[in-house]
């Protein structure tokens, strides 16, 4: 499907990206189509992959997560079964919202969150630096976000 999306298709992408409890008239209207199309072309776009699920979008610090730090682990060993491992154990640390594997000089980016530095400092002392088959650790706390864009850019 993924070549097969045509200009309403990325119109409702992005009224969903901006607002994923819009109502299906609301987000027909916008995307110039009836209510009827407009709700089987969603289902599609779910079907398709293309919308991978819905979310509520937070604010970390108003619920007590006053510090997001971007983590960057290097691994001894890059076999496949190694990264496997260590991508296995960062699915059970809640603090790792997001984790990428990265080419250059480091193989793991992780952005954490913590209510505060000592919490921060338990979880890495206690979890990330003695996991097995980590080499080195590099932190970089936050000052500020300037941005936060969910999705993907779409310009009709």
């Amino acid at each position: 499907m993924a070549g097969k999306l045509d200009g309403v298709d990325w119109k409702i992408l992005r009224e969903l990206m901006a607002d994923g409890r819009i109502t299906n008239v609301t987000l027909a209207q916008r995307a110039g189509i009836t209510p009827p199309p407009c709700l089987r072309r969603v289902r599609a776009l779910e079907e398709g992959g293309f919308i991978r699920g819905y979310h509520a979008e937070v604010d970390e610090a108003m619920l007590g997560y006053n510090l997001i730090v971007f983590v960057m682990v290097t691994l001894h060993s890059q076999s496949e079964t190694d990264l496997r491992a260590f991508e296995n154990l960062v699915l059970t640390w809640p603090a790792v919202r997001e984790c990428y594997m990265m080419s250059g000089d480091f193989d793991y980016h992780l952005k954490c969150v913590a209510t505060d530095m000592p919490a921060f400092q338990d979880f890495l002392l206690r979890e990330v630096t003695p996991a097995p088959n980590v080499a080195s650790v590099k932190t970089f706390v936050t000052i500020r976000q300037s941005k936060s864009e969910a999705g993907v850019p779409v310009n009709l």
